[in-house]
Order: C-alpha cells, then sequence, then structure tokens
C-alpha cells in the first residue's frame, strides 16, 4: 500500500487546467524512464541532463526578469505567481533577501505517476528528477537550493528551500 498522500483541496477550472498539462508532460517522463528501463536502458542520467538543462534554461529567464536578482524577494516575484501558487498548492513560509523557503502541499507530476501506478520508489526516483529542475534554476539564479521533505517519500509536504550562497 503506498504511503504517498497527495490529494488537492483546490479545484478552479483555471487551476485544474494547468495541472492537467503538468500532469501530461509528467506522464511523458515517467513512462519514458519505465519503459526504457524495462528495455533494459538506464535511461535517468539522460532524463536528468534534460531536466537540469531546463532548469537552467528556465533560471535564466527568471533571473532576466528579476528587478534585482540578488534579492531573493524579486525572485519569489517572478517564481511564484498565482497560478503556480495554487496549483502545488504553495505555501511560502519565509521570505526574506536571503532566503525563500516554500512548502508544496500537492504536486501535479506525483499525481500523474500515481495514475500509472508506478511504486512508491518510482514515484520517489521520478520526483528527484524532476527537482533538478529546480535546482539548476537556483544555480542559474547564482542561489543554494536544498530539498527536504516530500510528498514522494510520504512526508505531508515538500520543502523547497533557495538561499544566498553562503
Amino acid at each position: 500500500m503506498s504511503k504517498i498522500h497527495n490529494n488537492p483541496t483546490i479545484n478552479e477550472e483555471k487551476i485544474n487546467i494547468n495541472r492537467n498539462a503538468i500532469e501530461h508532460r509528467a506522464t511523458w517522463t515517467g513512462l519514458t524512464y519505465v519503459e526504457g528501463k524495462a528495455a533494459g536502458m538506464d535511461l535517468e542520467q539522460v532524463i536528468r541532463s534534460a531536466i537540469c538543462k531546463t532548469g537552467q534554461f528556465h533560471g535564466a529567464g527568471y533571473k532576466a526578469q528579476c528587478k534585482d536578482p540578488e534579492d531573493l524577494r524579486s525572485f519569489a516575484e517572478v517564481f511564484l505567481p498565482e497560478l503556480g501558487l495554487k496549483t502545488f498548492e504553495m505555501e511560502v513560509v519565509n521570505l526574506t533577501e536571503d532566503d525563500l523557503m516554500i512548502h508544496f502541499h500537492y504536486c501535479p507530476l506525483l499525481t500523474a505517476w500515481q495514475k500509472q501506478g508506478f511504486d512508491d520508489e518510482t514515484c520517489d526516483k521520478l520526483c528527484d528528477m524532476a527537482m533538478d529542475g529546480d535546482r539548476n534554476i537556483a544555480k542559474a539564479m547564482g542561489y543554494d537550493f536544498h530539498l527536504g521533505k516530500t510528498l514522494a517519500k510520504g512526508d505531508d509536504i515538500c520543502e523547497v528551500h533557495f538561499f544566498k550562497k553562503k
């Protein structure tokens, strides 16, 4: 039995459309990984590399949009639009010039993988691969990044932490 609890509480048309689009893309990634594994291929590094490049691309875009890329409050304005906040049911638990801590209470990527019937271990692996995008957004911004608890590990939240390099 799965230890993962990933249930949305927000049910709005615009949010659901966005979640469906994210689920669709996550389904491709998940099925590519699982089908490759079933065929005897180890696609993890290929997928991670592609996700890292995606994070670097988006991170450069966020940096260009920030009024002050050195200030995480400026980054949060660009990185956390209302649609994204509601899609992932994010809670900003700390926001200062040097620190941004976000708790995610729902993940449509994880929902996609659960719908495919992937076991908890595979969901956790796919989650960690997906987080390479955020890790590389942080890198492109010049920040450090820490992933704490995750829904895919059975925790009640995902802890995503961006902070200035020490």
